[in-house]
């Protein structure tokens, strides 16, 4: 059920990054010796529902980031909650697809100047092989950028970026998310994984905070959910470890827009709130010695290895 993912391909594979003179947790300032876990919880905007399970589980240090999909309705509720919240480990979900069925959003470039991102309804594809397919980089590029400038007007201060389905993860756009992150100061969800292509790995550099290895939830069957996660959390290695979660409550507003789709659905969304705020999890992350950070840190390292923004060129 739980996948250990390489972003360049999202295949369910164990990568592991190379080595270096100091490893993530001592270029952070922690011990070698040390088990690092951002809890990271995917998809704010998408509902009211989403949002209030991921404020929930913040304010609980229960996740401990959490990143926004800008397209999506709900962002005005996720800007007044940073804007109350400065300390809030917020980044940007960075949104190329619209895969609920009924449920659906647009680009927030204009429609006109990324036609490429855009299925047949006038929204954002459903599914990543379809964005691959017609847009071009440099489309995909207006897009990201107009999310990133939208989510700092309304006054969200990004700490990092990711990609929502991977989508950016991709050969043709990689190039086109690390450049932007860098121009933007931006810490950004990737990985050094052995087999991918050079064209990739060689634009990451050595002062990039990167995990090591990065956890999600596949599939599974309800019952076992809570030990899968525990699982995890005790095969935890020394470095840094992402565990991407998806939030929310199994109501009648989630269940409405992931109808038809139960993976990552809503009762899929709840047993993820139910378990990372769970005692059973929370005795687990102390057992095994597990110190849980945000990406914050990775920014600040970042700047110190650097000597400047973090992956500024």
């Amino acid at each position: 059920m739980l996948a250990l993912l390489c972003p360049f391909s999202f295949s369910q594979t164990i990568a592991q990054q190379t080595a270096q003179t100091k490893n993530t947790a001592e270029r952070l300032g922690y011990p070698p010796t040390a088990k690092l876990l951002i809890v990271h919880a995917d998809d704010l905007a998408v509902s009211h529902s989403q949002d209030r399970a991921s404020f929930t589980a913040l304010e609980r240090h229960a996740a401990t980031a959490a990143s926004i999909m800008v397209p999506c309705p709900w962002l005005t509720e996720v800007a007044a909650y940073a804007k109350a919240h400065p300390d809030a480990d917020l980044g940007l979900h960075l949104t190329l697809t619209s895969e609920w069925q009924s449920y659906r959003w647009g680009p927030v470039a204009s429609r006109n100047e990324v036609p490429g991102l855009l299925g047949p309804d006038g929204n954002l594809w459903p599914d990543v092989p379809y964005v691959t397919k017609h847009a071009t980089a440099a489309e995909v590029e207006k897009e990201i950028r107009a999310q990133i400038e939208l989510a700092m007007k309304v006054g969200i201060r990004p700490t990092h970026l990711d990609s929502h389905m991977g989508t950016l993860f991709d050969p043709a756009y990689f190039s086109t998310y690390v450049k932007v992150a860098r121009q933007y100061g931006l810490p950004f969800l990737a990985m050094r994984t052995p087999g991918a292509p050079a064209s990739m790995t060689d634009l990451l550099k050595d002062t990039d905070i990167l995990p090591d290895t990065i956890a999600m939830a596949t599939g599974g069957k309800p019952e076992t959910w809570e030990s899968y996660y525990l699982g995890v959390v005790r095969s935890l290695k020394p470095g840094l470890t992402e565990l991407i979660v998806h939030l929310a409550y199994n109501d009648a507003e989630m269940r409405a827009i992931t109808e038809g789709h139960p993976d990552y659905g809503s009762a899929w969304r709840q047993r993820d709130f139910d378990v990372i705020t769970g005692p059973a999890f929370r005795q687990a992350l102390k057992d095994n010695g597990v110190t849980l950070i945000g990406w914050r840190p990775a920014s600040l390292a970042g700047s110190r290895v650097s000597g400047g923004l973090p992956g500024n060129p």
